[in-house]
């Protein structure tokens, strides 16, 4: 079984950085696909950035402002975000899944989610 535990949301003005982590226990992701998600009150869980060995993909609305990166000798991946908007706002979940998988998942493991507030 594998837990994810998400740290780092708040609030931010816009045009601001946060830095989010997500610490997994449990077993070695060293092969696991890693991503970031997000839900805002009243839409569906979006995709937003996953990274396995064999690629780096970004959801069009944060390309060129939102980095994924991995410790593996932590067990962490981290979602660095510039450049912050309010349409950023949400609650950012981490996901990881054992197979080589992209922007469509399916994930088989989330985390409880940490909410990210921008302000206009």
């Amino acid at each position: 079984q594998v837990q994810l535990v998400e740290s780092g949301g708040g609030l931010v003005q816009a045009g601001g950085s946060l830095r989010l982590s997500c610490a997994a226990s449990g077993r070695t992701l060293i092969s696991y696909t890693m991503g970031w998600f997000r839900q805002a009150p009243g839409k569906e869980r979006e995709f937003v950035a996953a990274m396995h060995w064999g690629g780096i993909y970004y959801a069009d609305s944060v390309k060129g402002r939102f980095t994924i990166s991995r410790d593996n000798a932590k067990n962490t991946v981290y979602l660095e975000m510039n450049s912050l908007k309010p349409e950023d706002t949400a609650v950012y979940y981490c996901a990881a899944d054992p197979r080589r998988v992209g922007a469509q998942g399916p994930y088989n493991y989330f985390g409880q989610g940490t909410q990210v507030t921008v302000s206009s």
